[in-house]
């Protein structure tokens, strides 16, 4: 059963792929859509209004970083994370099980949950699943997600079977923990590495739990594109087609219109924010490098297709010389553009499952991206 005043509505199909509209308690979310990364309470060189003006409905915090710093109590004493970070829309927090294998110090996993050291400072903590939903109910999460265990790439199938095992008996102590609200949503998370049987296993033990949506995880971990599509296809049908999918921390262009034609609703991923830091933009022709020299007396703007003031607003000439010269407000040009890159490929996918055109739309983004960014013909 979905939580009260949070709902899907699928508007329109073309094979697969779905467009519709995620109603929940603090706004509505045109599906499939892309959630800007903001980790640690802000999306990284952004201000929360640059960030709706690209588009974006719905964006993203983390569990580990902000229990870490600046603690879940003190985000929720000045009124959750949403009014702490002054961003209007919807919210999801991702548990942290991620963070914990990737960035903590000896980490030990065990029935009750997960002992690791912050990178930070190397304090010692313990999450457990239902400290996990408690800092993301303090948060004020819009969609709270469930803690795993991420499975690492490679894993043998015993292996991840194990790990897919586990995360289900944290996923029923999770559902336990929440605290329903109305248009709050709580996640489960699909595990099982890259094998089928086991992913089929894992969606019927959290189908059987009961949640508002249902996520792809351990996937995006070094398996490649391929593996990534293979798994996500053969998945995707046996979640319920009244609810949303996501598929965590994916990624690149190609690997979100993939995704959509097999199915997903809901992505992430830090790739724009952090590319735009290091000097690179996406463009409908590929990513630039905007310390190459070759753009040091180019006029033309980043990408005109794109409606974003630092997208067309800004000649070429001039991001080279600010991100050659470390200039801060170089990183935020081309952040702003990157996530209204994102946000326009976004709108282009929902327009073409509209048309029944998506195939189309894959194709000839394909053909575009493909020919690289070169002198216009």
């Amino acid at each position: 059963m979905t939580a009260p005043g949070f709902s899907l509505k699928v508007e329109a199909v073309d094979g697969q792929a779905r467009v519709g509209q995620l109603t929940t308690a603090h706004g509505v979310v045109d599906t499939p859509a892309f959630m800007p990364v903001g980790t640690a309470a802000t999306v990284k060189a952004m201000t929360v209004d640059s960030v709706a003006s690209t588009g974006a409905q719905m964006i993203l915090g983390n569990t580990y970083h902000l229990m870490l710093r600046p603690g879940a109590q003190r985000i929720e004493s000045l009124g959750g994370l949403r009014n702490f970070m002054r961003w209007d829309g919807p919210i999801l927090t991702d548990s942290g099980g991620y963070q914990v294998m990737s960035l903590s110090k000896l980490r030990k996993i065990t029935e009750e949950g997960v002992t690791f050291q912050s990178h930070l400072d190397g304090s010692k903590h313990m999450l457990t699943p239902e400290r996990a939903i408690d800092i993301q109910n303090k948060l004020g999460s819009t969609v709270t997600m469930i803690l795993d265990e991420c499975t690492p790439f490679p894993a043998t199938e015993k292996e991840a079977a194990d790990s897919m095992h586990l995360s289900m008996r944290w996923a029923e102590r999770c559902k336990g923990a929440f605290k329903e609200r109305t248009g709050h949503a709580l996640f489960g998370i699909v595990q099982g590495g890259i094998y089928a049987d086991l992913r089929a296993e894992s969606a019927r033990s959290l189908i059987d739990i009961g949640f508002d949506g249902y996520a792809l995880g351990g996937l995006a971990v070094g398996e490649g594109q391929g593996l990534m599509f293979e798994i996500a296809g053969v998945t995707t049908p046996h979640l319920p087609a009244d609810k949303p999918r996501y598929l965590m921390g994916v990624g690149k262009p190609l690997d979100i219109i993939g995704a959509v034609q097999r199915g997903i609703d809901m992505f992430d991923c830090v790739l724009p924010t952090r590319s735009g830091r290091t000097g690179q933009a996406f463009t409908r022709y590929g990513t630039v490098n905007l310390r190459n020299a070759r753009h040091a007396d180019d006029h033309r703007p980043l990408d005109e297709s794109v409606p974003c003031g630092a997208s067309r607003a800004y000649s070429r000439a001039y991001l080279n010389h600010l991100i050659k010269s470390n200039e801060i407000l170089g990183m935020m040009l081309l952040t702003w553009h990157n996530v209204a890159f994102y946000q326009q490929l976004m709108v282009g996918l929902r327009d073409a499952i509209r048309a029944g055109s998506l195939d189309n739309f894959a194709a000839a983004f394909q053909a575009d991206w493909s020919r690289g960014d070169i002198e216009p013909l």
